[in-house]
């Protein structure tokens, strides 16, 4: 981890058709953390991922996201801002109409590759990194939900982001395939990447820590996580 600020979010609140998710949030985020956040299905984790890329616009407080402003974020910039922030979502979100590697081409061409040779050469190596070098051929359907989720985290590296926000990775896998998928977003945030990992799953982040961050009644606050090793798991 660095000194470099990729997130600096002050007094911001989280709002959602007129309706305030979350209050005053402070939040930093440095260059090579893993960050979890935690709390009930509602609690508003979902939400504030989502300001980072601007699904959500921030109108209070201060607010920047890998040097954008993101009271001041014109139309045009957003999709620049997104190209620098690999996204994982719980349900996939893959093409299911063509194969690995045209879902992972698709993106390229999308975010300005043009040359042929080095799409290819970055579907090869992103598929690698995730262990799945060998499936460019198949279709998501003949793919295992633990496969699909490493195909997502594939197609979030394309771009070589600064940043993934990987919003409940594990949430439709069962615990093995689950620690596997947390294990290789750690040995990504190992590179310098930044992860933040929203998770119902404390047995994660009992194995594999990280800052916690835990969303409840419209606050955010940091908190700990006692390892398994020792003698119980309070204050989550």
């Amino acid at each position: 981890m660095d000194d470099t600020l990729l997130i600096d979010y002050n007094g911001v609140d989280v709002e959602r058709k007129e309706y305030t998710v979350l209050k005053n949030v402070d939040f930093k985020l440095y260059s090579g953390e893993f960050v979890y956040f935690i709390g009930l299905v509602g609690s508003g984790k979902s939400s504030l991922l989502k300001t980072f890329y601007a699904e959500i616009p921030v109108t209070t407080g201060s607010a920047r996201v890998l040097d954008y402003d993101m009271l001041a974020l014109r139309k045009r910039d957003i999709p620049m801002l997104r190209r620098k922030i690999g996204i994982v979502f719980q349900d996939f979100q893959l093409l299911i109409d063509r194969s690995v590697g045209a879902n992972l081409e698709f993106v390229l061409k999308a975010t300005g590759w043009k040359d042929k040779g080095e799409i290819n050469d970055r579907v090869e190596e992103v598929l690698t990194k995730v262990g799945m070098q060998t499936k460019a051929y198949k279709m998501p359907h003949e793919l295992s939900g633990g496969e699909q989720q490493r195909i997502v985290i594939a197609r979030a590296l394309l771009n070589s982001p600064k940043l993934i926000l990987a919003d409940e990775p594990t949430g439709n896998l069962d615990p093995q395939t689950g620690n596997k998928i947390a294990e290789l977003l750690h040995e990504i945030c190992s590179t310098g990447t930044s992860v933040i990992m929203t998770t119902h799953n404390h047995n994660i982040i009992q194995d594999y820590p990280g800052r916690v961050v835990k969303f409840e009644d419209k606050h955010i606050n940091e908190t700990f996580f006692i390892n398994r090793n020792k003698a119980n798991t309070e204050n989550i």
